[in-house]
């Protein structure tokens, strides 16, 4: 039996099931419990459910970008690793990006699915997952009170049109991360002739555009709720489109 199928063993999914199904059970909890004290606080019935109705829905679609996380990974490291990470406190745009570090630094030269994984490597990859978004939940436990006292100070700089260090910060912080990974796929191509990564972010970046523009220039507003998904999946398309021309 080889490693990929041990990850996609009933065991496997046993444990994981576990663990989505207590994150599922506190959800009800806590939405029962918010239900009970909405009512208790003399709010309509009516409004309630269409708060319930509204925001299942704005979570559904979201979610479809999530899903084709777990199934770019799946590839790589089985269903149960994506599933547990991204359905938990994992973020797409990091799982993606640390699986693909730790497999390099484990020793796959081409990157994450570049070789037939053995366990030492998915080990590292899984414990760098991991450990790296604990970070936030143990800084939540120290720092979390603090840290709304400067969120509300942002939010009244804001209602005043003035724009704090966090504003610049996390701007200039998404403009290093895109330029990195620019940069790295422009080295790809100039050093092994592999223009597919550069042309498949050219591809969604236009896409993402194109809803940012129907979203904020033509009041669609909904298409937020489509914009990570649907940049992906045209670039997964264009992607194969290629790959079959070539």
């Amino acid at each position: 039996m080889d490693l990929l199928t041990q990850l996609n063993s009933l065991p496997m999914f046993l444990i994981v099931g576990v663990v989505v199904l207590f994150i599922c059970v506190l959800c009800v909890v806590f939405l029962v419990r918010s239900w009970r004290a909405g009512v208790a606080m003399g709010m309509d019935k009516a409004k309630l459910r269409r708060a319930i109705t509204s925001s299942a829905t704005f979570t559904l679609l979201p979610s479809v970008s999530i899903l084709l996380g777990v199934i770019a990974l799946s590839g790589s490291l089985g269903i149960p690793l994506p599933w547990i990470r991204l359905s938990v406190i994992g973020a797409l745009h990091y799982e993606g990006n640390v699986a693909d570090i730790a497999a390099r630094a484990a020793g796959m030269s081409g990157g994450l699915g570049s070789e037939p994984l053995t366990a030492p490597v998915f080990l590292t990859i899984a414990l760098v997952m991991t450990a790296g978004i604990l970070a936030g939940c143990i800084l939540c436990v120290f720092c979390l009170k603090a840290y709304m006292k400067k969120v509300r100070g942002a939010a009244q700089k804001q209602k005043s049109g003035k724009k704090g260090f966090g504003d610049y910060m996390f701007t200039a912080m998404f403009v290093g991360l895109v330029s990195a990974y620019i940069g790295s796929y422009l080295g790809e191509w100039t050093s092994a002739g592999n223009y597919m990564p550069l042309f498949v972010a050219a591809v969604s970046a236009a896409a993402m555009g194109l809803f940012e523009y129907l979203a904020r220039k033509k009041g669609m507003t909904w298409l937020d709720n489509f914009s990570m998904a649907g940049s992906m999946l045209v670039g997964m398309a264009a992607a194969v489109a290629l790959f079959a021309v070539v």
